[in-house]
């Protein structure tokens, strides 16, 4: 990987590490689901009038749009906002890659491979190590594991869609997503917190609106986008290890969130087990029959 290459990964990662810092801003101001929706929203309009159309067939937009940009976010949001850390929250995030794999034998009709299963067995108990501090509050635990799921789930959706063009597939699931959770915010957060979250709008929650929707967002999957098409999966998707650093690091600078031995002995298991099921082993070279010159 070229050097400016190499940089713009690792930027794309620290993007979306303190990605979650701003969010743990947004959610001080905005109510979870219309958070959310402003996000997408924000996220979809105007960049919706300049891609161009999709290049995809529309029932994996919608689908990826229901399950990454409504279930998903909508799951992250409310975990962390019934308490569960920012820092953690990035962390215990990758166990996607546990629910990617279960869903990929299911619906795709994969095969895992013996470093993928041990890989992912190592994570699971790291992602139950971090649960046993969560204890006292297991219901945000599990939205955000719950968003894990969904994320896997997502991954599966995308990986059958296959876009050639990541911003303009993600714009428009932005695009999708908006509707069905200005409906849900309506609903749940209720028109008054609504109205009143936005009559009372600062600069810290505007600023943190705009990051994750156009910074994360929007330029985070562009840059993801392009190194996937010149470097392919393999070599750009460990990248994605370094976000759950980059989310505690900034959290615990930023917000002043603690860091736990347990969390760090969680996270190494969690990361480390991901990273061994990406591993391949490689094929072994049958020996050859004598060739001249050789």
């Amino acid at each position: 990987m070229r050097p400016r290459d190499l940089a713009l990964a690792v930027a794309v990662a620290a993007i979306w590490g303190f990605n979650f810092v701003a969010i743990h801003a947004g959610l001080d101001h905005f109510p979870p689901l219309m958070f959310n929706a402003l996000r997408f929203g924000l996220a979809a309009f105007p960049a919706l009038f300049f891609v161009g159309r999709p290049q995809v067939p529309w029932r994996w937009i919608i689908a990826v749009a229901l399950v990454l940009g409504v279930t998903k976010f909508s799951l992250l949001f409310a975990g962390m906002n019934a308490g569960m850390p920012a820092g953690l929250s990035s962390l215990v995030l990758q166990s996607q890659a546990v629910f990617t794999m279960l869903f990929a034998v299911l619906f795709l009709r994969e095969r895992p491979r013996r470093l993928q299963i041990a890989g992912l067995t190592v994570a699971v108990v790291g992602v139950l190590l971090v649960a046993t501090r969560m204890g006292a509050n297991l219901p945000a635990f599990l939205l955000v594991i719950g968003a894990a799921v969904a994320w896997g789930l997502s991954n599966v959706a995308t990986r059958k869609a296959s876009p050639p063009d990541s911003l303009r597939f993600m714009v428009w699931v932005s695009a999708l997503a908006t509707g069905p959770l200005i409906v849900l915010t309506l609903l749940f957060d209720g028109p008054s917190a609504d109205l009143a979250a936005l009559r009372t709008i600062n600069t810290e929650a505007l600023l943190s609106l705009l990051y994750i929707a156009l910074v994360s967002t929007l330029a985070g999957f562009a840059g993801w986008g392009f190194l996937m098409q010149r470097y392919g999966a393999a070599t750009v998707a460990p990248f994605s290890m370094l976000v759950p650093f980059f989310g505690i690091a900034s959290a615990a600078v930023v917000l002043g969130e603690p860091i736990y031995p347990v969390d760090i002995a969680g996270g190494v298991l969690v990361v480390g087990g991901v990273l061994l099921g990406l591993v391949r082993a490689r094929p072994v070279a049958s020996r050859p029959l004598a060739r001249v010159g050789a």
